[in-house]
């Protein structure tokens, strides 16, 4: 297998699993009632809405961090990136909330779908040029499976709030 065909099976590897990934999350709170997203996946932890804004944002800062466009929602930082749940910020309605992760991921599936192999190797907007030279390993792609990690734990602790059989 020559480099190029190695990075583009690499590149399907990781797409896959990102995809596999928001799709489990899409599936659960598209399953949970308002109620029950709202609800604590644990005692004193935070709520299921808190954890889908979590996630929402960090969804919204891959547009601009991999050069897509203006974030959708930037508004979702300080409530739910920069202080913890159950803070007094503005924050919008669970059916809002759930409309935006449909509306971001939209726009990140489909600029993921344009890329190609070669592009999930190159620089994204948060790491600078002489960063970026002295440690290539910190691409795009690198994130994008960074994030489907970060998602995946989040999912964990969002199974809690579904109803016990």
């Amino acid at each position: 297998m020559n480099n190029t065909d190695f990075n583009a099976v690499t590149v399907k590897i990781a797409v896959d699993a990102w995809h596999m990934q928001m799709g489990r999350i899409s599936k659960l709170i598209d399953g949970l009632t308002d109620e029950q997203l709202a609800a604590d996946t644990a005692p004193g932890r935070n709520s299921g809405y808190y954890l889908l804004g979590h996630l929402t944002a960090v969804n919204d800062r891959l547009i601009d961090m991999f050069g897509w466009g203006a974030r959708l929602h930037p508004e979702l930082d300080e409530p739910f990136l920069f202080k913890p749940d159950k803070n007094d910020l503005p924050k919008p309605a669970i059916g809002e909330l759930r409309s935006y992760w449909s509306e971001i991921n939209a726009v990140v599936n489909t600029h993921i779908e344009s890329m190609t192999a070669a592009a999930w190797f190159e620089r994204h907007n948060a790491v600078t040029a002489e960063d970026f030279a002295k440690e290539p390993h910190r691409n795009k792609l690198n994130v994008l499976v960074s994030r489907a990690i970060h998602a995946s734990n989040h999912l964990g602790q969002m199974t809690y709030l579904q109803p016990k059989a």
